[in-house]
């Protein structure tokens, strides 16, 4: 019988993309004692922290949405976020390093607002405009970091690194412009026709009467 070796994620991922080029300078394998390395590391942390927590937010949302199209959308990203979790997993066992599990602040702030949209707006479309601008700050978020550690890893010449990053990159990048599409097709545009009776109806349609007065100063 032939000894096969263990299948793995590294294995796998080092099947599917090539090994990790020589550094030009060096003429050996770029260092990971390198502080750009270690600024890699500490920020896949708080991306898989931040993804983690938005995969425990979205079901919430997807409940809260009046729109079918946005809760489509919600759907779609949470099945992606839980693949990005993975994808990010699947990079800290090719670079031999372990994924750290604390609170990501960013994210922890921008699920905030999106809790305190959903205390101060009724069910209908404004909220769904409020769940959509917290989701693309979300999503722009996601592109900056993803976009930054996929040039961090190409610099390190982490190139298996780099290809799952742009996978993520790609993705966040899709989700923001679905966002987009679905708030400027309708989701806006009802929204403001709402409010076109007057401040008075922010009281009982949209808004509860605690935030009322809030408005009309």
């Amino acid at each position: 019988m032939k000894n096969t070796a263990p299948i793995s994620p590294k294995n796998i991922i080092e099947k599917q993309h090539p090994k990790k080029a020589k550094h030009p300078h060096s003429g050996s394998e770029s260092p990971k004692e390198t502080g750009l390395y270690d600024l890699l590391i500490y920020q896949l942390n708080d991306i898989y922290r931040a993804e983690k927590a938005l995969a425990k937010a979205i079901p919430k949302l997807i409940k809260k949405a009046a729109s079918l199209e946005l809760t489509e959308s919600l759907t779609t990203q949470l099945s992606v976020t839980k693949e990005q979790v993975s994808r990010l997993e699947l990079i800290f066992s090719v670079l031999d390093e372990k994924a750290e599990g604390k609170k990501c602040s960013a994210m922890e702030g921008l699920i905030d607002e999106l809790e305190d949209i959903l205390e101060f707006t009724e069910s209908g479309t404004v909220r769904d405009a409020g769940i959509i601008c917290i989701s693309q700050k979300i999503a722009h978020y996601g592109i900056s970091t993803y976009g930054t550690l996929t040039a961090f890893a190409r610099a390190l010449y982490e190139e298996a690194a780099t290809a799952l990053l742009l996978e993520s990159l790609d993705e966040k990048k899709e989700a923001d412009l679905m966002l987009y599409v679905i708030a400027e097709a309708h989701i806006n545009a009802q929204a403001a026709d709402l409010n076109d009776e007057g401040p008075e109806e922010f009281g009982g349609v949209l808004f509860p009467e605690s935030i009322n007065k809030h408005f009309i100063e």
